[in-house]
């Protein structure tokens, strides 16, 4: 057996190292930073889609009945409470 090890320098057992601070501004600053990203994403998507749905809704193809309809309006009886379409016949 060999002394080699327990003739070798002594290992080091702590390192200095500077205290850590907390940056509070920062973090708040990017925080409101994300939401404000995640905010415009979420508005842009949103007006994206819902054009999008108005224009499909739009270009929708209509049946042949609500074509040719004439979409004439209906009257509601105040004392009855039944409502009265009109309807043509030809």
């Amino acid at each position: 057996m060999t002394m080699l090890p327990l003739l070798a320098e002594p290992a080091i057992t702590w390192i200095k190292v500077p205290r850590p601070t907390f940056d509070l501004v920062g973090v708040v600053l990017s925080s409101l930073g994300l939401a404000g990203i995640c905010a415009g994403v979420a508005l842009s998507l949103g007006t994206v889609l819902g054009l999008g749905f108005i224009v499909r809704g739009r270009r929708a193809p209509q049946s042949l009945a609500e074509r040719l309809s004439l979409h004439l309006p209906c009257v509601t009886s105040r004392l009855t409470r039944m409502t009265q379409c009109v309807i043509l016949e030809a």
